[in-house]
Parts: C-alpha cells; structure tokens; sequence
C-alpha cells in the first residue's frame, strides 16, 4: 500500500525533498508590499498600508541566517504528532530571518542537526521533512539545515 504525502498545514510550502523545489510560501500585499508568513488571505497585516492591495501568494527566499536557537525538551502539542508511549528525543528549534524578505521564521532543525552544529548567523536553507507517518501517511512539514548540509 503507497503511503500519500500530505503537508501538516495545507498551502504553506510547495514542491518536495525529492525535488529539491521546497520552498515556504507567503502572500505579499500589492498596496505596500509587506510579506507575511505564515500566509495570509483575508487583508493586509501591515497596520500603515493604504489598503486596497491585492494579496499574491509567492515563495520566500530558500536561504537565511540563523537568528536564534534553542533546544525543545519537552513534547510540542498538535499538530505535531507525539506518540506518548515513544521515548522522547529532544529537537532542535530555529529562527531564521529570511534573505530577501528580513522576517524572521521559525522551525525545526533538520533531523541530525543540534544546537552544537547552529551560530547566530550561519547560513541555512529552508528544505522539507517528516514531521510523522503512520501506515497510509506521511506528514510533511520544513526544516532548517546549515548550507552544505545533509537531511
């Protein structure tokens, strides 16, 4: 049986691991160009836009520099998937601000990737990931590796 693959938030990211065509997507205020993540359908967030301006969804930048970091040692609540009977593993937790757009994102540092291998600055790529399965689905989500990385 093929298991599908469904992203663990519908229209926040394109393209696959797979692929290499990964990308965070945003929508962008066409009155003042502001750009929002995660996106936004209804109106403009900017509390200084004109207003009158079209949403368009584009694809952020696929690199930053990391921002923060810290380690999660406890079990992150929904949607993340946590079976409680497993032994929990602590993960690692990026915030990256974005090279084109300057917000910053936060996520999941790629599998293999801890607080040891991250520095206030270091260039990483956006790239997709598991964020849990089960035997008919993968849930996908993204993840921050250190450019020049392995997933």
């Amino acid at each position: 049986m093929a298991r599908t693959r469904t992203p663990v938030v519908n229209g926040w990211f394109t393209g696959s691991a797979e692929d290499g065509g990964f990308r965070l997507l945003g929508t962008r205020c066409s009155a003042c160009t502001a750009v929002f993540f995660p996106r936004e359908d209804a109106y403009c967030r900017n509390p200084h836009c004109r207003g009158g301006g079209e949403l368009v969804e584009v694809p952020l930048s696929p690199r930053g520099r990391v921002w923060s970091y810290t380690d999660g040692r406890y079990r992150p609540p929904a949607p993340y998937v946590s079976d409680p009977a497993a032994p929990w593993e602590p993960y690692t937790l990026v915030a990256v601000e974005l090279e084109a757009e300057g917000m910053v994102v936060l996520g999941q540092a790629a599998p293999g990737v801890g607080v040891a291998d991250l520095a206030v600055g270091m260039e990483v790529e956006v790239v997709g990931g598991v964020l849990g399965e089960d035997a008919g689905t993968v849930w996908t989500t993204w993840h921050f590796r250190p450019v020049g990385g392995t997933e």
